[in-house]
């Protein structure tokens, strides 16, 4: 696939991203490439990353760390 400098200058900086940041691009992109259904729950997607990423920048949540999760998970 070939990048024009625009495309590759957009890549690199959703790069840049943190991890929140980049999933909301990519379920908007995503949704702007579906069906209107899927354009829906893709907003929806994108609506709930962003309630989320707010939930830990105010400290309304907190994350779990990977070590506690995959100990959970393993105890199932």
């Amino acid at each position: 696939m070939l990048m024009n400098p625009r495309v590759a200058h957009l890549i690199d900086q959703a790069l840049a991203l943190d991890l929140a940041e980049r999933s909301a691009v990519v379920v908007a992109l995503q949704g702007s490439l579906d069906g209107d259904d899927e354009v829906t729950v893709a907003k929806a997607w994108a609506d709930e990353i962003r309630q989320r990423k707010n939930d830990l920048r105010s400290g309304a949540a907190r994350a779990t760390p990977w070590a506690e999760a995959r100990a959970r998970l393993s105890a199932l």
